[in-house]
């Protein structure tokens, strides 16, 4: 069984909360992963000490706990003097000199995966458009963050349905699906190695089910096998756009492109010739 060697999540994070440093006008920006109930502080922007950094924030205390607990933002316009929330952090909070503070949740799966923070040094509730650039910036990475977790869930599929001299016509029909799900799913995701450890896995995949393509075979680009992988499935152009987020006119594009090099007159010819090839499973 191989490692999955999946993208640290810190790594996506990391990069919601420099773009919402550069989005929104708060001088701090900071936050980190949750596990076990536990949020653990790992990225920070604009601090000026290090209490904060490797803090652990349990759930139900302080801003942060509040907003895994409930599952939505929480916020405080002074600190120091908010009683709606615990004051277990309050030696590093108030070392930081943070007043004004807003903490959202990434939920995945109703569950807590990770909270952005974005604070001021100065009483007064936090604007609109602060609080709207935060919340984009935790959808996003929900949304990222789905998309990995649906892709170790595909590739545990793949490890236990290894498949063999005896895979039967239904459980290479069921890989072939997979197949073309996790091309969605690189379709889906913002992150390029993600998306490259995406194609490894969808290589050796094909390579499993077909063989590895012969040194004659055509030279697909990635579009053009993500949409063939599509048609092979039954999809027409309309289903195969919709699945992957293109336009009718662009898939219908794409498999023009296909056919010609797979010299293949009809679409189904093209799907034949490409597993004959090896590009697909």
């Amino acid at each position: 069984m191989t490692s999955l060697l999946r993208p640290r999540d810190g790594d996506a994070l990391r990069a919601e909360i420099r773009w919402v440093a550069r989005r929104a006008s708060v001088p701090v920006v900071f936050g980190g992963s949750v596990a076990d109930d536990t949020l653990l502080l790992t990225e920070f922007v604009g601090t000026l000490t290090n209490g904060l950094r490797g803090l652990s924030v349990l759930r139900t205390s302080g801003l942060g706990g509040q907003a895994m607990e409930y599952g939505r933002p929480t916020s405080v316009a002074d600190y120091q003097g908010a009683s709606t929330i615990t004051h277990h952090y309050d030696a590093q909070v108030v070392g930081e000199g943070l007043r004004s503070v807003i903490a959202v949740p990434v939920v995945v799966a109703e569950q807590p995966r990770a909270v952005l923070y974005a604070a001021t040094r100065g009483v007064g509730p936090l604007g609109d458009r602060t609080a709207e650039v935060v919340l984009q910036a935790g959808r996003r990475l929900a949304a990222e963050i789905a998309v990995r977790d649906e892709v170790d869930r595909r590739i545990r599929l793949l490890e236990l349905a290894t498949p063999t001299s005896a895979t039967t016509p239904a459980v290479a029909e069921e890989l072939r699906e997979i197949h073309a799900e996790l091309r969605v799913l690189a379709t889906a995701t913002g992150d390029r190695g993600l998306r490259d450890r995406l194609s490894g896995v969808c290589d050796r995949l094909t390579g499993v089910l077909s063989g590895e393509p012969g040194g004659a075979a055509p030279r697909l680009s990635r579009r053009e096998l993500d949409v063939l992988a599509q048609i092979a499935l039954g999809c027409t152009n309309q289903e195969a756009a919709r699945r992957l987020s293109l336009g009718a006119e662009t898939v219908k594009s794409y498999l023009r492109q296909a056919m010609t090099k797979l010299d293949a007159g009809t679409r189904h010819e093209a799907v034949a010739l490409a597993r004959r090839h090896g590009l697909l499973p």
